[in-house]
């Protein structure tokens, strides 16, 4: 375990930490691969959790007296829920190459344990990862990311 800049505990991994306005820690709960029809190489999907305390520093202006997650928090957890997939799985290191689309369904809370629903597989030289993000009340958002790098 490593420390944030912000002094919230995480797991310490091979890839490089990049800075986040997030504190919560990526939790993998479970990770699987299958082939693609169609000779589309493989398929990663995989499904996270991250805890978002109340305690995290980004509630303080997203808004003082009625605090939401900010719709970028979720897109990194999105991003981060995809490197620790792709650092559980061996894949390189891969580094966010584009934010493809992003559309956001419903708000996220403190207290809100956020699951995220990835599936990522190879597509035109990169890394297309798709996501839903979503609460106990529901979907939060629907994000899809360009990677680099390569599903195994």
């Amino acid at each position: 375990m490593t420390t944030s800049p912000s002094g919230a505990q995480v797991a310490a991994g091979r890839f490089a930490a990049k800075p986040t306005p997030v504190d919560a820690a990526i939790d993998v709960i479970s990770v699987a691969s299958s082939e693609a029809a169609a000779g589309g190489g493989a398929v990663l999907t995989a499904v996270t959790g991250v805890a978002i305390e109340k305690s995290e520093p980004v509630f303080a202006g997203h808004y003082p007296d009625f605090p939401i997650f900010p719709g970028v928090c979720v897109v990194d957890c999105v991003e981060r829920s995809a490197l620790a997939v792709a650092e559980r799985t061996g894949m390189a290191e891969p580094r966010l190459v584009a934010v493809e689309s992003t559309r956001f369904l419903g708000a996220v809370y403190p207290g809100d344990l956020l699951t995220v629903r990835l599936e990522m597989r190879n597509h035109e030289g990169a890394v297309r990862c798709k996501a839903l993000a979503s609460t106990e009340r529901g979907d939060a958002a629907s994000v899809r990311l360009r990677m680099s790098g390569r599903v195994a």
